[in-house]
């Protein structure tokens, strides 16, 4: 029988739901100094990219406006641009470094959502394949990813590299 290790998922299942360090993620990431460390594979002058540290596919990042607000009714108009515009450079970057099939783009908004308890407005992109939604999720409650967060950070910082600027 072969089996399936997933060590890095101890510190989501550990780490406390509600604590104050877990609210404010996206105001304390860009501030580390470290993108790499922070996973964050790109920046523009009000929003950025970030690996979600807890993905559903390889990949799968999250738009985030650097000013934290908890809806879009709250974003300037030039950062509501701002953040679609990351959106779409995350799909591009998705679609250069891993060539997925599609994606899933969307918002989780409220407290009764997944997510929801980060009071911190932020987007989606998660790259799907082919036949990348089997039984694992479903009967066993865990997700199979083929690549560490470093590797696909990797791929992506380089892919970012290759954007014209602005």
């Amino acid at each position: 029988m072969q089996q399936l290790h997933a060590y890095w998922r101890m510190e989501y299942i550990e780490a406390p739901r509600y604590a104050e360090a877990m609210m404010r993620p996206f105001t304390e990431l860009p501030a580390l100094g470290d993108d790499r460390a922070a996973l964050i594979v790109h920046r523009s002058p009000l929003c950025y990219l970030v690996l979600n540290r807890f993905p559903y596919n390889p990949g799968h990042l999250l738009a985030v406006p650097f000013r934290e607000v908890k809806d879009l009714g709250e974003l300037t108009p030039a950062e509501r641009t701002a953040l679609f515009e990351e959106v779409l450079v995350g799909q591009q970057l998705l679609t250069a470094a891993l060539k997925p099939d599609g994606f899933n783009i969307g918002f989780n908004l409220g407290a009764a959502v997944a997510g929801g308890s980060i009071a911190h407005l932020h987007g989606h992109i998660v790259p799907r394949w082919n036949g990348d939604n089997n039984f694992m999720p479903v009967l066993g409650q865990t997700r199979v990813l083929p690549q560490s967060l470093e590797a696909t950070w990797e791929k992506l910082a380089a892919a970012a590299k290759t954007l014209p600027p602005g």
